[in-house]
């Protein structure tokens, strides 16, 4: 059976340090289902954040060899097997252990936006093109990982300053309703 090397942040404070595990690999296998079977049979105390395990959710969010990406969607066959697979938390967020990290910031920023007010005199009838176009938007399963890569964020640390990319999306799509009366 083929096996893949697994380099793997762990601790609960930086610099903390990597570890390698070997993992079997199985057909249709995702960077998520390696770091479950550490979790299963080496490391039962290894933490990982995930939820859905199909891209919904965005909570595997890690950054894998160097990229940002959602565990749950990478595979492990799309990935250079000849070297061990490196795999971080996000570096623009507190680390809390292993690879979970602290990403509560970006929910009190989202608090901060104000809601959709629709006009008093809305007409409660919207053109399909207003809602394609307010749709796009919406689409945000709020991994935050445009917000780990942002440099204003991760290594300028400018937290109070700038809100990041994944809040003008947000602000975008509101402003965009045909129906809204509210300035941001």
């Amino acid at each position: 059976m083929r096996e893949a090397t697994l380099r793997v942040f762990r601790g609960e404070t930086a610099p903390g340090k990597t570890t390698e595990y070997r993992v079997p690999l199985a057909p249709g296998m995702v960077v998520l289902d390696a770091l479950h079977y550490i979790q299963g049979h080496l490391a039962p105390d290894l933490a990982v954040r995930w939820n859905c395990k199909a891209g919904k959710c965005g909570s595997c969010s890690a950054e894998v060899n160097g990229r940002p990406r959602l565990t749950c969607k990478t595979r492990m066959d799309s990935l250079a097997l000849d070297q061990p697979v490196t795999i971080l938390p996000m570096k623009s967020f507190p680390l809390i252990k292993d690879l979970v990290t602290d990403v509560s910031w970006n929910f009190r920023i989202n608090k901060r936006i104000p809601p959709f007010q629709p006009r008093p005199d809305a007409e409660w009838k919207i053109d399909q093109r207003d809602v394609d176009r307010v749709q796009e938007f919406r689409k945000c399963i709020e991994c935050f990982l445009c917000q780990n890569v942002c440099h204003v964020l991760r290594e300028h640390d400018k937290k109070e300053e700038f809100a990041g990319p994944r809040f003008f999306v947000r602000v975008a799509g509101l402003e965009m309703h045909p129906m809204d009366s509210a300035s941001r």
